[in-house]
């Protein structure tokens, strides 16, 4: 017992060296930058002084997003996803798979499920013990069920998901903004100081080119690294954006999701504007900032709803085979669902309508041929 306590100890403290590394080259960019660029580089005063005040901004919002994204505690299912003391008994002590899906089928009567497993059982962490919700996933890494898990971060040494999905977003964004600054600003003297230091001699050095001092290295160094993170967090950046457009998370673009209607991909989607507002809510003027603003409680998700039957008033879980329609849990319709499950009634209306009117025009035009015809 007393080695595992030991060795779980030290993937902890392990786990924290990505971010120790980053720690240290954002510390190491401030001095370049600062000092050796614009201090002991840079002659122009009124030069200095934009780029610092424009560096200094980017640098806050760096900092503070990637802060924000490590020391946010990811969200975990609320206690009403737990299974009853005697319930959880109950399902320890069975050995059949059926008898135990039985049981989370009646502890599910009453809670705002829409997704199950591949095979259509409900969705049931046996580590943390606990009825998963919606889009709700078991770390291995943090040892937990995490509220909509988008996926674990080495370099956060934390998990991504509801609670803090917004701040990654913002710490990509921001640390884009930070090495592209970086780069652009010092791209001339790196091809200043690239020059100089592929002259043989410093007489045939031109009179306004920089000093062959110490500060080249660093601003060499800097460039390359600010482009090399630059290319990387791009891609990723790109990435996620594409994923917050859609409304999906990392494992649900690699795995779609399982309905009462089948698997969809595009399950939880409602439309570009509204996808955005799920991730950084309604008020634009929060949305660059750091702070939480997102959407809804984490446990239950407005959904698309697919092949629905326009007169049921409830939206209900599928059972298993062996099951009957009356053993199905109910529940209740979240408000956007009702909306959309509204729009949907409205079309079916409208659609039967049509046909009546098509159907009664058919009729007439079929009684008056064969009038004329008898006549």
């Amino acid at each position: 017992m007393a080695p595992t306590h030991v060795l779980r100890c030290c993937q902890r403290g392990l786990a924290w060296i990505p971010v120790i590394f980053i720690a240290l080259v954002v510390c190491w960019s401030y001095y370049a930058y600062v000092v050796e660029l614009c201090i002991f580089t840079i002659t122009s005063i009124g030069e200095q002084i934009v780029y610092l005040i424009f560096f200094h901004l980017s640098f806050i919002m760096f900092v503070w997003s990637y802060w924000k994204t490590i020391f946010t505690k990811p969200a975990n299912p609320s206690k009403e996803f737990c299974l009853p003391k005697a319930e959880k008994e109950r399902y320890e002590k069975e050995e059949r798979p059926e008898s135990q899906q039985e049981i989370l089928w009646r502890a599910a009567t009453s809670l705002p499920l829409y997704t199950r497993t591949g095979a259509g059982a409900i969705r049931y962490c046996d580590r943390c013990q606990v009825i998963k919700p919606d889009r709700c996933h078991h770390c291995s890494a943090c040892d937990m069920c995490v509220l909509k898990m988008d996926h674990h971060c080495p370099w956060v040494n934390n998990c991504v998901g509801f609670s803090n999905y917004k701040f990654f977003i913002l710490f990509l964004a921001y640390s884009l903004l930070y090495c592209l600054f970086i780069a652009a600003t010092v791209l001339q003297y790196f091809i200043k100081f690239w020059t100089l230091c592929r002259r043989k001699s410093a007489e045939n050095c031109p009179k306004n080119e920089l000093p062959d001092t110490h500060a080249k290295f660093h601003v060499l160094f800097l460039f390359f690294v600010a482009a090399m993170f630059c290319i990387s967090i791009l891609s990723l950046f790109s990435y996620h954006l594409w994923l917050v457009g859609k409304n999906r998370s990392t494992i649900e673009a690699f795995r779609a999701p399982v309905f009462r209607t089948g698997s969809d991909k595009n399950g939880f989607s409602l439309g570009f504007r509204k996808n955005i507002a799920q991730v950084f809510g309604d008020q634009k003027k929060y949305w660059l900032l750091p702070v939480f603003t997102s959407q809804g409680d984490g446990l239950t998700f407005p959904t698309r709803l697919v092949n629905v039957d326009a007169e049921q008033a409830t939206v209900t879980l599928h059972p298993e085979p062996n099951k009957s329609s009356a053993d199905v849990p109910v529940s209740p319709l979240s408000e956007s669902q009702n909306r959309l499950l509204s729009n949907e009634q409205h079309a079916n209306n409208t659609g039967d309508h049509l046909a009546n009117n098509t159907l009664k025009s058919a009729e007439s035009e079929t009684i008056t041929i064969s009038m004329e015809s008898e006549s």
